[in-house]
């Protein structure tokens, strides 16, 4: 069991370091971008909604995001169909930025701290950190994936982490049967 679960654990790693370092590049300038355009928000004129100014910094920095990843990080295996990879990478998007609105949410209104430091690091901080996590498995696997099982580089990834598919077992003619065929192996 152990065994397994380290196979499973270094096949992660494995999958995640050749385009973890883009990827944190373009999650550091959209950190800036999100970061700065929220504190603008908290302190000027969205100073009484902190939630909505998450989101409106959100956005921007989403839209950065996406050409960044488009034409950098994951530029070899762009879909063909840029309407589908958008769509598909705003749904994404929308759920890791819901994910950084409901950290603010519960710290306004579940925990009550409603200084702007607080609620800047339960969105930008702590809800930023879940929606990268979230954000780039999305990406890997769903946004920008669609040829990515095709090159033999990345072929077996999916295995590693445990969602390949089973083949059915052939099964082999008992001996001393002649049917003419040939046995199945």
């Amino acid at each position: 069991m152990f065994e397994r679960i380290s196979h499973k654990i270094a096949g992660l790693v494995s999958l995640l370091w050749r385009e973890v370092a883009k990827f944190g590049v373009v999650g550091g300038v959209a950190f800036v971008i999100d970061s700065s355009i929220y504190l603008w928000m908290l302190h000027g004129p969205m100073s009484d909604s902190q939630v909505k100014a998450k989101i409106v910094a959100g956005v921007v920095a989403t839209l950065f995001s996406w050409v960044a990843n488009r034409y950098w990080t994951f530029r070899h295996r762009r879909q063909a169909n840029v309407v589908r990879e958008l769509v598909m990478f705003i749904v994404m998007n929308a759920i890791g930025l819901g994910i950084a609105a409901a950290c603010v949410w519960v710290t306004k209104y579940v925990l009550g701290l409603t200084d702007p430091t607080s609620v800047f690091i339960a969105g930008s901080v702590v809800g930023l950190v879940l929606g990268t996590i979230f954000r780039f498995f999305a990406y890997r696997f769903w946004v920008f994936g669609a040829e990515l099982d095709q090159e033999e580089q990345f072929a077996h990834d999916r295995e590693l982490i445990g969602s390949h598919h089973h083949e059915e077992p052939v099964i082999a003619e008992p001996l001393g049967t002649d049917t003419g065929a040939q046995p199945k192996v």
